[in-house]
């Protein structure tokens, strides 16, 4: 089966450009330097699935043109990866049904807390996002689809990346643990952290990012959640012919 893939966001936490910042990248007139909070939509079958609802979700799906959402993954409960997940409600509205949502025993829990007025029985107001949450254990089927997430250390924070077929969405990592390789073997298409080129403590750099393409050997790599550090032709000169940074709208066909 094919699916389509398309990145909604491609940036770091704070977007690309960043608020008031005068930087060449920033200030920048190419559209792949322009670049909201990571994310990405996956659909087959007439299906949408997201990964991550950005701040930026309700834009990013109105560019995408998405008319339905079927289920919502989540790597981690970060705000630039699960703050959108109001905007869900249109959605139900259309589809006249709840939107399963899905993540870590962790990242439930901080959603459930941080939009607890979706589950307040007391909540007085009319239209409430209509979600169902799930705890990701294991792999799991969604339309015909299988779903494995693949454990990251984000920091010393843990959270998720996700294999779908011949692909894997990885972003917020600074480490692949060794158990997780397995789970990453003959892949078509992988999509890795790539925040700037200086170290950071939760993310990695461009370099380590080559390391685990090195490792891995997928056919295509792509780097996301990235930061004003990295211009985007510029950077991609410099990269390996297998590598390239992604960027908002792209969309790429993977094996499901």
């Amino acid at each position: 089966m094919m699916g389509l893939l398309t990145v909604l966001g491609s940036g770091t936490s704070v977007g690309v450009p960043a608020i008031g910042c005068q930087c060449a990248v920033c200030l920048s007139d190419d559209a792949c330097d322009k670049r909201t909070r990571p994310s990405i939509l996956l659909q087959f079958n007439g299906r949408s699935v997201v990964i991550d609802t950005t701040p930026d979700f309700r834009f990013q799906a109105m560019r995408a043109g998405l008319r339905r959402l079927d289920a919502v993954l989540f790597t981690h409960s970060h705000a630039d990866h699960i703050l959108g997940l109001d905007d869900v409600r249109p959605f139900n509205f259309h589809q006249k049904g709840e939107v399963p949502v899905y993540g870590s025993r962790k990242t439930i829990a901080r959603i459930r807390h941080i939009f607890d007025y979706i589950f307040d029985d007391t909540y007085r107001f009319e239209g409430l996002p209509q979600i169902a949450t799930h705890v990701v254990e294991g792999p799991l089927e969604l339309f015909g689809v299988t779903f494995a997430p693949v454990p990251l250390l984000h920091g010393s924070m843990e959270v998720l990346g996700y294999r779908f077929g011949q692909a894997a969405y990885l972003t917020d990592y600074s480490e692949i643990p060794e158990s997780s390789y397995p789970l990453l073997e003959d892949l078509d298409l992988l999509f890795l952290d790539a925040l700037r080129h200086e170290p950071h403590p939760a993310h990695c750099t461009v370099q380590q990012a080559l390391e685990y393409v090195e490792r891995l050997r997928p056919q295509r790599a792509f780097l996301t959640h990235i930061a004003h550090d990295l211009p985007h032709r510029q950077t991609n000169a410099l990269l390996p012919e297998n590598v390239r940074l992604s960027y908002d709208g792209m969309q790429i066909e993977v094996e499901l």
